[in-house]
């Protein structure tokens, strides 16, 4: 596997188990009545239609969407809808980067074409949003207003301002000392993909570590199925079935591993050899300390240990002074006796 920190964020990359991370831009979309008293059901595919109209005539460089990367989940029951409650949430994913490939330049070295790269889909992540956020639509006579933001997900520059700042001013859930983070949580990720084959659809910590191991060394590591419906609870297309996706929780050994792996899941998704899905997981650093308490259990033990032995130590040598006192003594009255 090449070097994580000369990835090109535009670039796929394959990992362990078949699987690969292929590059996307998230959008995160809500949409409200431009009159928040409305209470008819907006229509999805006339919403996706208004949608990926815009994205064709309205952008410096026009973007086909498919229509499986553009989701509408309306809320299920408008009458339960607060005043101000959107009438509807989505996610619109991009995956084609081609055009920012053809402005690469050639004879670049390819620690500034990253680089370069980076920035440009930096500022046309920017861009896009620019030209998307607050814009309205004219649905059936019924007008609304939508609103799109790039998720903390899928920000990694925002990610690591977060993280310092945190260890700046909060710090809490980690030793005093402890500055950096080193912990990567992912959701959303399917289970059959770090199952063992043939022997549980459950995911595996075998197959897990196996998977994760590529990117450093770990220290500790979790993943579990993960059934919390989280937002979606009350829109539709928010059912979720069991078992179907897991959380991963790892640990690295060093910082740097931490941060390269981050930077490279942020903005990308998951998809396995021989298969069209792609998982769009989502995926943050741990601030709440989840390997806390067996890090902490660790170190009180291991801090335990030398004051039990210093303790033995000590009283062990005082027993051998007593004893090799009276064996002294002993000796000396057996050679008075003598004498």
């Amino acid at each position: 596997m090449r070097p994580l920190d000369s990835l090109p964020p535009t670039e796929a990359l394959e990992i362990e188990n078949g699987l690969k991370l292929v590059p996307r831009v998230k959008l995160t979309l809500t949409i409200n009545p431009a009159t928040p008293s409305a209470t008819k059901p907006i229509d999805e595919w006339q919403l996706k239609r208004a949608l990926t109209d815009f994205l064709k005539t309205s952008l410096s460089v026009p973007i086909t969407v498919p229509e499986e990367d553009l989701e509408i989940r309306r809320f299920r029951d408008l009458k339960k809808r607060k005043r101000d409650d959107p009438v509807a949430h989505g996610n619109l994913f991009i995956r084609d980067f081609e055009f920012l490939h053809k402005t690469r330049r050639k004879n670049a070295d390819e620690e500034t074409d990253v680089k370069v790269l980076e920035k440009q889909l930096s500022d046309w992540k920017k861009y896009i949003v620019e030209k998307m956020d607050g814009i309205e639509l004219n649905l059936e006579g019924v007008k609304y207003t939508l609103s799109v933001v790039i998720p903390i997900s899928d920000d990694f520059e925002k990610m690591r301002k977060d993280w310092e700042e945190f260890h700046a001013f909060g710090n809490r859930g980690y030793s005093r000392g402890k500055q950096e983070p080193d912990t990567i949580v992912i959701k959303g990720v399917p289970s059959r993909w770090f199952a063992e084959p043939r022997v549980s659809s459950k995911p595996s910590m075998l197959v897990t570590h196996t998977v994760f191991s590529t990117f450093g060394k770990i220290r500790n590591l979790n993943v579990a199925e993960d059934d919390d419906p989280g937002k979606d609870a009350d829109e539709d297309g928010g059912d979720i079935i069991s078992g179907l996706h897991c959380k991963i929780v790892v640990q690295f050994e060093k910082y740097r591993e931490f941060y390269n792996t981050l930077k490279v899941l942020c903005g990308r998704s998951m998809q396995k050899q021989g298969s069209q899905l792609k998982a769009d997981y989502e995926v943050t650093w741990d601030k709440d300390g989840f390997f806390w308490d067996s890090r902490n259990q660790a170190e009180e033990k291991s801090n335990r240990m030398p004051l039990k032995t210093a303790k033995q130590y000590r009283s062990e040598t005082s027993r051998h002074e007593v004893y090799s006192s009276q064996l002294a003594a002993d000796h000396t009255r057996r050679k008075r006796f003598k004498e």
